[in-house]
């Protein structure tokens, strides 16, 4: 099976904080967290893991991937990447759900 894969990036209008907090919340919203065994977090970078429905019936699991680097006091880059497998019918899972993860976070009110 061939994969579909997108990445977008994205500047948040906030700090690296805030938006690890933003990221998470939108993730847990619109799927399951993953825990990022291993994985140490640093002051200048963060990565932010799930699996979200994505395709016909939002049936099709989707990896999104987050990396989030401090991009000054007020200046978040986020790189938000989705995988997907894709069978006879081509849904680009991967590609649409991560333009609609960027839409989410990109939701302004919801920023603190």
């Amino acid at each position: 099976m061939k994969k579909n894969v997108h990445e977008i990036d994205v500047t948040l209008a906030v700090s690296l904080g805030i938006a690890a907090d933003h990221v998470t919340g939108v993730l847990a919203r619109a799927g399951h967290l993953l825990e990022a065994e291993g994985a140490r977090p640093t002051d200048a970078e963060q990565v932010i893991r799930a699996i979200v429905g994505g395709g016909f019936g939002n049936m099709n699991p989707v990896l999104i991937t987050v990396g989030l680097t401090d991009g000054g006091p007020e200046r978040t880059v986020a790189s938000v990447r989705g995988v997907a497998k894709e069978g006879l019918i081509k849904q680009r899972a991967g590609e649409k759900t991560a333009k609609r993860i960027v839409a989410l976070l990109g939701q302004q009110e919801q920023l603190g």
